[in-house]
């Protein structure tokens, strides 16, 4: 079996969502909007749910919402660090999401935001996520997408053709929504669903937004970064661009943030299924020339 591509340095990633969190500055906004969908999600779905794991989160407020909405009698919390792993009654482990540590079949519900962009085996990660729900369980993610920081991709890459003649990676390249409900089934979930919200965020200048990914530990963590230092003035030029392109009459910028929300449940017997090639009652022509006669 061929071995993914490295494309992050998850060891970096991890020392940058480290530094994020010793700064005290986490910017939590993005958590809180999936946080109302997941809500308006379960919401819909009249079950408890017993054994709930939250997969890899970076921030610990996903699992304090657990507590406080789902109640399960127990919590699982999946932690990138030590230090992010949270309080309150959660059975806390620091892992990897790419190799879950966690028996199969055995969480009715798992729910992750924002960890799955950075994994070098996405497909895989999904494939174990199922596999430790049990039959008919609940998986819920939320991801960014590839329109995610569009005009910061922008602004670097202008900036950097005009001062080094090329550019380097810069900005993590993020999944397709259109994507995501095959690679949800290729994981083995039935009913898969995917779909994504725009979400602006505006700032007085390129500064605030990459203040926020600081603090989000989100910074550039891509393997093939170009690791020497940018040349003089390659950050204000970058700026002066995003102003220039991505500007509003006030003088604020804006940055997109495409979020992905997935739902999954592990097969069951009881799931409703598509119908198989050949068993439908009538024919599509047939349907079709009926509703013509009944239209006319």
């Amino acid at each position: 079996m061929t071995p993914p591509l490295l494309v992050f340095d998850r060891g970096l990633a991890r020392r940058r969502l480290a530094r994020a969190a010793a700064s005290g500055m986490a910017a939590e906004f993005l958590l809180a909007r999936a946080i109302e969908d997941f809500g308006e999600r379960l919401a819909t779905i009249k079950r408890a749910f017993s054994c709930v794991l939250d997969a890899g989160t970076p921030s610990p407020g996903l699992a304090a919402w657990l507590i406080d909405r789902v109640r399960p009698r127990l919590l699982v919390r999946l932690a990138p660090l030590l230090e992010t792993a949270g309080g309150g009654p959660v059975l806390r482990i620091v892992g990897d999401e790419e190799n879950l540590p966690l028996a199969k079949e055995y969480f009715e519900l798992a729910v992750t935001a924002f960890s799955l962009q950075n994994l070098n085996d996405l497909p895989g990660a999904l494939i174990q996520l199922r596999r430790i729900l049990k039959p008919d369980g609940l998986f819920l993610g939320c991801l960014l997408g590839g329109s995610s920081l569009h005009e910061l991709r922008t602004a670097l890459a202008v900036a950097e053709t005009e001062m080094r003649g090329g550019i380097s990676p810069r900005v993590a390249p993020f999944a397709d929504v259109r994507d995501m409900g095959g690679l949800l089934q290729r994981a083995g979930f039935a009913l898969p669903v995917a779909d994504s919200e725009i979400v602006t965020v505006r700032y007085a200048s390129m500064f605030g937004l990459m203040a926020d990914l600081r603090a989000m530990g989100a910074t550039n963590a891509l393997t093939a970064r170009l690791t020497k230092p940018s040349v003089r003035g390659f950050f204000m030029r970058a700026a002066e661009i995003y102003a220039e392109r991505f500007g509003d009459h006030d003088g604020r910028v804006r940055a997109t943030f495409e979020m992905i929300f997935l739902s999954g449940w592990a097969p069951h017997e009881s799931q409703q299924k598509p119908l198989a090639p050949g068993s439908a009652k009538m024919r599509l022509a047939d349907a079709l020339a009926n509703k013509q006669q009944n239209q006319g």
